[in-house]
């Protein structure tokens, strides 16, 4: 018996990994976080699977629920969004895991910021611009952030910046990054990226606030924040420039 942590992926049905989907399909037990989790990468389950949307349940009533999947025998696949690495809130059922002694894995998922990525068709990291990326988060009524950790301080290396579960937290954000960015620096804001009702917002820290009233967003975006976004002016990289030599493609005599 093992509790398979699957990261669902962005919102897309078909950007949920194979081996994601499959063992979503092997196993009689899911519990999935119904509010990001597409109801179709669920409906894969097999017949007469035991379903459970974690949304109303407390973390106590979750592991009960592992738990008495494990005295069954039974294989469980907790079905996080995105990806379980980040802001999965997957650590503290590990560590009850850990102590009940039920064995589990992970099988990581497509992050919102790289889809956020693909859906701009951008990099975000480009060469003489930045080779940084920050995945971070601003605290509004979650846990508060460490020491070093604020906007104001991450801000001052300028590089490009993935900010989750702070869109309505935007006048804040803005506040502290336009003294290391300028107001001019582009923003993008991903609201529910990959998912049929998709909306990508553009503008730039001084008119971004108004932008994002006006379309109504107040939660399940992505702010993104950088110069990567939009440039057209930037060095290509070295690794394909023809006097770049490496051990895959030696120095022609």
């Amino acid at each position: 018996m093992t509790v398979h942590f699957i990261g669902a992926g962005p919102g897309a049905v078909d950007l949920i990994t194979v081996r994601g989907l499959n063992l979503i399909r092997d196993c009689p037990v899911v519990l999935y976080a119904g509010s990001l989790v597409p109801a179709e990468i669920i409906a894969e389950a097999p017949a007469g699977a035991h379903i459970l949307d974690t949304a109303p349940m407390h973390l106590d009533e979750i592991i009960a629920e592992m738990k008495a999947a494990a005295d069954a025998g039974h294989d469980v696949a907790r079905v996080h969004s995105g990806d379980p690495s980040l802001y999965g809130a997957v650590a503290e059922q590990m560590r009850r895991l850990d102590a009940l002694g039920i064995p589990y894995d992970v099988t990581p998922g497509v992050s919102a910021y790289a889809a956020a990525a693909a859906a701009l068709g951008t990099e975000l990291t480009l060469p003489d611009v930045s080779q940084t990326v920050i995945l971070t988060r601003t605290s509004v009524r979650s846990t508060d952030m460490p020491d070093g950790e604020d906007l104001k301080t991450l801000g001052a290396s300028r590089a490009t910046l993935a900010i989750h579960l702070s869109v309505n937290n935007l006048a804040s954000v803005v506040r502290d990054l336009v003294p290391h960015y300028g107001e001019d620096c582009p923003v993008v804001i991903a609201y529910r990226v990959s998912w049929p009702d998709e909306k990508i917002l553009r503008g730039t820290l001084g008119d971004i606030r108004a932008t994002v009233k006006a379309a109504g967003i107040t939660r399940t975006a992505l702010i993104l924040v950088g110069r990567v976004l939009g440039q057209s002016d930037f060095d290509d990289s070295r690794l394909y420039a023809a006097d770049h030599h490496h051990v895959l493609r030696p120095k022609k005599p």
